[in-house]
């Protein structure tokens, strides 16, 4: 498989995106002809779905949530662990009936998962019913790919090269109207020892800060509320680029445009976290009291073998001066229980740390290796019974310290924005705090995106529960 594969040209058609998109509108507007987009994995999955399905209406294609009617089928997907990967493929087998009950039907698979040329090969020969691949970095791609196969070309698997453009200008259709993603930069150049998004999401690229100010702006003259600035690790923004701004001078930037809205952001990686960036925090009250900082363990010597480039030392530093800076911030964190060669000494060090910080909410993960990283050929792997009475040992620690800190929001009102009803709870509406904590409520005004006032009357580990004060 050719590296970056593109078709030979049958027919001479210009190569911008939407000189395609116009192509495809020319083969399908008018027909009712309809797409549906399935999303698998983080929030950056999610903003690029939004803007497949805003190429997709481009070309003429009304979004559906029901694939049996589908005439054009986008399945996005993760690649971060095996088991995503795997739900993933077991969807794409499902969407078999759908060829079959639809000849004309044309299936493509995008993402982290066909970004690797193994899986691209895979998908080429045991799901022939998919008639091409593209990944994270070929997303302006599309228009040109559905042209060339709906003009009768040969299926088509792309592998992205390592540094791609960045391209500005795909349309977005977004699922919602008060809350927003906003990607400023794509790819990694951290090379976590365990991490596959390197390989598939390509070197790190930042936006122009003028475009992302556009952006935002125009997000926020829309009524948009809750707004979150995405990046592998948005500490990097702007290096190596012809421009002088770092993410700490976007974040000033965006922040003096007025209106009512909160920033929030993420990934926010240790090792280029910087006072500048959390005085920054502090400074402007249109950035969320929220500071997600991902830990992933708390021995040094893990750190060490993950690659992570900074000692548990180092973070607790960084810890500090956001809680001296920014006390009243909700915390979070990942971490990755059971790596490989992690000792019983080690795995309590992480203990210890997450009973120093208190984080508000941990995003806990049993170690899964991926193929092609460093770590999937470490040796001293821990056994499954070590790694499940590890997982459930932090799990017992963080619901205590979660019940604790929840305990304190305890009649305390928050403004939240109402994002409709509770999935697990019957009656409730379910809203968010500027920290991201759910906070339930019964409403018979609030609306979707409506911003409420909340009394927290009772509270658990893992939410809060109030009534709405007028």
């Amino acid at each position: 498989m050719n590296k970056c594969i593109r078709i030979s040209k049958e027919k001479p058609v210009p190569e911008d995106r939407k000189t395609y998109a116009d192509a495809v509108f020319s083969l399908v507007g008018g027909k009712d002809y309809k797409c549906f987009v399935q999303t698998f994995g983080c929030q950056q999955n999610e903003a690029d779905s939004e803007r497949i399905a805003g190429m997709a209406a481009e070309m003429g294609y009304s979004i559906t949530d029901k694939p049996d009617e589908a005439d054009f089928i986008v399945v996005n997907t993760c690649a971060v662990r095996e088991h995503a990967e795997k739900k993933a493929l077991s969807l794409i087998g499902q969407y078999k009936h759908c060829k079959n009950n639809k000849k004309e039907l044309v299936i493509a698979v995008c993402g982290c998962m066909p970004s690797q040329e193994h899986r691209a090969d895979e998908i080429k020969h045991k799901y022939p019913y998919v008639d091409f691949t593209f990944g994270t970095s070929d997303l302006y791609m599309l228009p040109e790919l559905l042209y060339r196969r709906l003009s009768g070309a040969k299926r088509t698997f792309i592998i992205p090269e390592d540094k791609p453009p960045v391209v500005e200008d795909i349309p977005v259709v977004r699922e919602s109207n008060y809350r927003a993603w906003v990607s400023i930069m794509y790819g990694c150049n951290n090379f976590c020892s365990y991490c596959i998004v390197p390989y598939v999401r390509g070197r790190e690229r930042s936006r122009h800060p003028d475009a992302i100010e556009a952006e935002v702006r125009q997000l926020i003259a829309e009524g948009y509320k809750d707004i979150t600035l995405l990046g592998q690790n948005v500490n990097s923004y702007g290096r190596g680029c012809d421009f002088d701004c770092d993410f700490a001078d976007l974040l000033r930037r965006l922040a003096s445009i007025e209106g009512d809205y909160k920033l929030h952001f993420m990934t926010s990686h240790p090792k280029d976290a910087t006072k500048k960036l959390i005085d920054v925090m502090a400074e402007n009250e249109h950035i969320a009291r929220q500071f997600h900082l991902p830990l992933q363990s708390g021995s040094s010597e893990i750190l060490r073998k993950m690659n992570r480039g900074y000692t548990a030392e180092k973070y607790i530093e960084i810890l500090d001066y956001i809680k001296e800076k920014l006390p009243d911030a909700t915390l979070s964190t990942d971490i990755i229980v059971a790596f490989p060669g992690e000792t019983e000494e080690d795995f309590e060090k992480t203990l210890e740390l997450l009973e120093y910080v208190k984080y508000d909410m941990v995003f806990s993960f049993i170690y899964s290796p991926r193929n092609g990283t460093p770590a999937a050929k470490m040796e001293n792997v821990v056994p499954d019974d070590v790694k499940a009475d590890r997982m459930r040992r932090l799990l017992d620690l963080q619901t205590r310290i979660a019940d604790s800190l929840n305990a304190e929001c305890l009649g305390k009102t928050y403004r939240v924005i109402c994002q409709g009803q509770s999935k697990n709870n019957a009656g409730m509406l379910e809203g968010r705090t500027e920290g991201n904590k759910i906070l339930l409520f019964a409403s018979e005004t609030a609306r979707d995106g409506d911003y409420v006032n909340v009394k927290v009357t009772k509270t658990h580990a893992y939410a809060l529960y109030g009534e709405e004060v007028k």
